[in-house]
């Protein structure tokens, strides 16, 4: 007979737990570390290291098909393509497209750094990958969690936590990454060499480019339309100057709302049976690939630039290619103050910092085209 007290333990999630689970809270705890004690990319690691622990606690439920809790935010967040989109409407907010603007020649710097992400797409593919995870892993090169998220969703699903992950560490970890790389690719007369001034960009072009963008990206890449469209449209919010409590909410209350929807789920998607896999770790290795090319070519790019141009850029600028808005034009502005502290790149990075978003949404949009026609 079978004691009630046996029958009380076996209704436990400790029976069930296994030494994977317990690793997979280890990486939830330092993911939750990270965002608390060295401040990476709180917002996005923080409910993501929490999805993790959710997701590897037994008989929880949260992630059962068409009951679980977790799972419901999943599929019609992130599944049905609602979130990332959101995302991008709070992106396109908030950015100014100013700097692209007053000095165009810089949005070949923001293509030029997608380079990585093709690069990485072939070695991924040759490595053993089938080519819709291969094109997964190379878009973590661009460095934009959303983007990447978007395109797994479509690809990949049984990779949408890892390269979440990967994409958003790699976010959090541009300060850390980039300059080793931008001080061995450059001089230091190079780190000094000053922009000059840009042109005063009117409200008229402010305002045509969202709209004008919006027809000839979509035209040329029509997968693109969920997240450019709705870059776009945040950005028309931002420019006409007569809608503010929409770009606000759109910057403030509705991106903080998703960002809880979209870092849950992400995390819940990476059970211990699913992400304890030697291929895994292959694609935290190939999109750290990804992501160094992708800086490497920018600044190369801007060196090539260079020659036949009088007008010289700042080579700096060309590791700004990669999407991480705002966060890689920092680190651009903080490597050239350190060569002579009265170099003030930062406004001048924005434009090829915009621009990687554009490119590597267009990337998505290719990689989407080609492989689900």
């Amino acid at each position: 007979m079978i004691s009630p007290l046996s029958t009380l333990i076996k209704t436990t999630g400790f029976v069930y737990l296994t030494p994977g689970m317990v690793l997979m809270w280890v990486i939830g705890l330092v993911l939750i570390y990270l965002a608390i004690k060295k401040d990476y990319e709180p917002l996005l690691l923080l409910p993501i290291g929490f999805g993790i622990l959710l997701a590897n606690l037994p008989l929880s439920g949260l992630m059962t098909p068409e009951h679980g809790l977790l799972w419901k935010f999943y599929e019609y967040g992130i599944h049905w393509e609602i979130i990332p989109p959101i995302i991008f409407l709070g992106i396109g907010a908030f950015t100014d497209f100013g700097p692209l603007l007053a000095n165009p020649r810089l949005i070949f710097l923001g293509a030029g750094a997608q380079a990585g992400v093709y690069f990485t797409f072939f070695v991924a593919h040759a490595m053993g990958f089938n080519i819709m995870e291969a094109a997964t892993i190379g878009i973590i090169g661009g460095a934009d969690g959303p983007t990447t998220i978007f395109l797994a969703s479509k690809l990949a699903p049984q990779l949408l936590g890892a390269c979440a992950v990967a994409a958003y560490s790699y976010m959090a970890m541009v300060p850390i990454i980039q300059p080793p790389i931008m001080r061995l690719m450059t001089t230091e007369a190079e780190r000094k060499i000053k922009m000059k001034k840009a042109r005063k960009v009117s409200k008229r072009e402010k305002l045509l480019f969202p709209i004008v963008s919006t027809f000839l990206i979509i035209l040329l890449v029509p997968a693109s339309a969920p997240l450019i469209a709705m870059l776009m449209l945040g950005n028309l919010f931002r420019e006409a100057k007569v809608v503010e409590r929409l770009k606000n909410a759109a910057q403030n209350e509705l991106m903080n709302i998703v960002t809880i929807f979209l870092g849950l789920p992400i995390g819940a998607t990476m059970n211990a049976e699913v992400f304890l896999q030697p291929k895994v770790l292959f694609i935290f290795g190939l999109g750290l690939c990804a992501f160094i090319i992708s800086t490497a070519t920018g600044i190369l790019l801007a060196k090539v630039m260079n020659l036949f141009s009088s007008n010289k850029i700042n080579p700096l600028l060309g590791a700004a290619g990669v999407s991480a808005v705002l966060m890689a034009a920092r680190v651009v502005h903080k490597v050239g103050t350190e060569a002579d502290k009265k170099n003030y790149l930062l406004m001048y990075a924005m434009g090829p910092n915009v621009a990687g978003v554009i490119g590597t949404v267009i990337a998505a949009g290719i990689f989407v085209t080609l492989l689900t026609s």
